[in-house]
Order: structure tokens, then sequence, then C-alpha cells
């Protein structure tokens, strides 16, 4: 016969507790050719690109701003105090203008002149000499 010895249950074993350490992050190497295929760009299509318009249709155009200039010239002093009257007489007519604008009324006004009548509007005009006046 065989003995048999009773088995005794084996004690708890303690264990300490560890710390645990950080890895180090592993040092990067270079990357694995890939066995995906690589996107490329789609060829450009020889359809022509539809752009869009300028300006927005909601949108009101807006005019191009004039480039304004200065300029100088020599004008009889009659002509001048014509110049005075027709301002005044715009004013009776509820008009405030001024003289720059009463000089491109009268431009508007010869550029809608037949050319009969603008050859006879600038015979009337007595030719002058150019340059600043004496003093007197």
């Amino acid at each position: 016969m065989t003995m048999n010895t009773p088995s005794t249950p084996a004690a708890p074993v303690a264990v300490k507790p560890t710390t645990v350490k950080k890895a180090k992050p592993a040092a990067k190497l270079p990357a694995a050719p890939s066995t995906q295929p690589k996107v490329t760009k789609p060829a450009p299509s020889t359809q022509p690109k539809v752009t869009k318009p300028a300006t927005s249709p909601a949108k009101p155009l807006k005019d191009k701003k004039v480039k304004v200039v200065r300029d100088s010239f020599t004008i009889p002093k009659t002509e001048l105090l014509q110049i005075g009257e027709m301002k005044k007489r715009a004013l009776t007519l509820g008009v405030g203008v001024k003289k720059s604008e009463l000089i491109r009324a009268g431009l508007s006004a010869l550029n809608g002149m037949t050319d009969v009548a603008f050859k006879k509007a600038l015979a009337s005009v007595p030719t002058i000499k150019t340059g600043r006046p004496a003093k007197d």
C-alpha cells in the first residue's frame, strides 16, 4: 500500500508591491515601404473651367471711381464773371453748383453739339495769351 500524506493547504505567500518604471520611447526607425499604391493627383481635364461672374447678381455693380486731376487755366475776367452769374442763376432754380461743375456741364453741352454748331461755338471764343497774367 501506498501511503498518502494528507495535503495541507499552502500558506499564502506575501508578495511585495513593485514599482513599474516607465519605458523610454523607442527610437524612430525609417518607415517600411508601404504596400499600398500611392495616391496621385488626377490629370487636368480638357474641359474649360467654369468661372464665376466677377460680382454676384445680388450685389449692385459699383461704378468705377473716376480719377480726378487738378488743373489751372487762364480765363478772361468777363468770362469769370459770367461763371458767377451762372452760379446765381442756378441758385434761383434751386440748384447749388460749383465752378468746376459749370465747366463740366459746358463740356457736356459742347460734346452733344453737331459738328457745325461745335465749329461755330469755337469760332465765337477769342484766343487769349496763355500763362499767368502780369500783376497790375
